[in-house]
C-alpha cells in the first residue's frame, strides 16, 4: 500500500513556499528489539546497545562499562547467539519477535484502514536494533504525520521497558525540524479485553490437553527488587493481571502462581524465580503444569528458549511429568482486537 501522500502547499503560505506533506496521524508500535543475525558481532552490537541502557542496568558506567565491554560482551554473544539459533526463523532469516511484530503491524494496519481510511499510517520500530525508533519516526514525518501515537507493546509499565521506549521516542522527536504532536499509550495490564484474550488462550490450551494441569504458572519478566522499592509499579501490575485472570477463569486460589524469570546479575530480583518455583512445584507433587507469559506481547527468546527449554528442564529434572507452554497472544485475532481498541481509545480527540 502506498501511504505517501503528495506534497501539498501549506494553507496561507506564499506561492514560492516549498510544498510539504502533512495532515496524517501516525501510530508507531514499539517492541523490545532483536539482533540482525545470530553471529558473534551481530549479537555483540545488539547486547551492547541493550545492556548499555541506563534504564535496564543503572549501575555507574564507571563500574558497569568496563565489566560489560571486557568480560560480558566477550562471552555472552556466543551463548545468546546459540539460544537465538535454536528459535531463528530461518525461512525469513529473522527472529520470531521480528516475524510476529511484522504480522501484528500488518493486521493493525488493516484494522486502522477499515476504521479511519487513509488518515492513519501504522509502522513499527524496535528499542534496540533495527528498525530503530528514530528511523521510523522520521519515516512517519516524511509521510506527512504531524501527530504520532507511540505504543510500546508492553501490557505492564516498567522503567526498563515502557519508559526506555518512550525515552527513545522523545529523543527522536528532539531532532525533528517540524516536531509532530505526540502521545504515548499507557499500560493496559487490566484492560478487560486483554484479560479476556489471556483467559481464552488458557481455555483453548487446556481444551487441547488430555489432562488438566495442576497449576498455571504466570511467568513475568523479572526486574531487580530494588526497582520496586524505588517506586516502579511493574510488580503490582503483574500481580493484578494474575488476579484478574484468575477471576475471569473462575478459578480458586492456588490454581495460578505468579513468578518472575530472566534474572541477571548478583542482586535480588522479584521473587519467586520461575526456574526455581517450577522445580518446587514438581517436588511438592504438582506433576502437571502450564506456563503462560502475560508480560510479553510476542513470543521471543525469553519464551521460546528460556521457558520452553531451560524452565521446562528445571521442572522435569525435579520430577515434573507434563509441561505445557501457552504461547503469547502474538497476532491472534483477540490480541489484535485488544491492541486496536487501545489505539482507537488513544486517538480520540485527534480522530473522532
Amino acid at each position: 500500500m502506498n501511504d505517501m501522500t503528495p506534497p501539498t502547499p501549506l494553507p496561507h503560505a506564499p506561492a514560492d513556499h516549498p510544498a510539504v506533506r502533512f495532515g496524517k496521524t501516525g501510530v508507531l508500535i514499539a517492541n523490545l528489539g532483536t539482533p540482525d543475525a545470530t553471529d558473534y558481532w551481530s549479537m555483540r552490537r545488539y547486547l551492547n546497545e541493550f545492556l548499555s541502557d541506563r534504564r535496564v542496568i543503572d549501575y555507574s558506567p564507571w563500574i558497569w562499562q568496563p565489566l560489560l565491554q571486557l568480560v560480558i560482551l566477550t562471552k555472552r554473544p556466543f551463548s545468546s547467539g546459540e539460544a537465538y539459533r535454536g528459535i531463528w526463523n530461518t525461512e525469513a532469516d529473522e527472529s520470531p519477535l521480528m516475524t510476529i511484530t511484522k504480522e501484528q503491524t500488518a493486521k493493525i494496519t488493516e484494522r486502522m484502514k477499515q476504521r479511519y481510511g487513509d488518515d492513519v499510517i501504522v509502522d513499527f520500530c524496535m528499542r534496540y536494533g533495527n528498525p530503530s525508533t528514530e528511523s521510523r519516526v522520521n519515516a512517519l514525518i516524511e509521510k506527512g504525520c504531524d501527530r504520532i501515537l507511540f505504543f510500546p507493546l508492553y501490557p505492564h509499565y516498567a522503567g526498563a521497558t515502557s519508559a526506555t521506549a518512550n525515552d527513545q521516542f522523545f529523543r527522536s522527536l528532539m531532532k525533528a525540524k517540524w516536531q509532530p504532536a505526540a502521545r504515548t499509550v499507557a499500560p493496559y495490564f487490566e484492560h478487560p479485553q486483554y484479560i479476556d484474550a489471556l483467559a481464552r488462550s488458557v481455555e483453548t490450551a487446556y481444551g487441547d490437553l488430555d489432562e488438566r494441569p495442576d497449576v498455571l504458572v504466570t511467568s513475568y519478566h523479572g526486574v531487580p527488587k530494588r526497582y520496586l522499592l524505588e517506586g516502579d509499579p511493574y510488580h503490582c501490575q503483574c500481580q493484578k493481571t494474575s488476579r484478574l485472570l484468575k477471576e475471569r477463569l473462575g478459578w480458586e486460589d492456588g490454581e495460578i502462581v505468579t513468578t518472575f524469570q530472566s534474572r541477571f546479575g548478583p542482586e535480588e530480583w522479584l521473587k519467586p524465580y520461575t526456574v526455581e518455583e517450577v522445580a518446587r512445584l514438581a517436588e511438592s507433587g504438582k506433576k502437571k503444569i502450564a506456563v503462560i507469559a502475560p508480560a510479553f506481547s510476542s513470543d521471543c527468546v525469553e519464551t521460546l528458549e528460556e521457558i520452553n527449554e531451560e524452565i521446562k528442564e528445571s521442572f522435569e529434572e525435579a520430577g515434573g511429568e507434563s509441561f505445557t507452554y501457552i504461547p503469547c497472544l502474538n497476532a491472534d485475532a483477540a490480541h489484535i482486537d485488544v491492541l486496536s481498541t487501545v489505539i482507537e481509545d488513544n486517538l480520540k480527540g485527534w480522530l473522532d
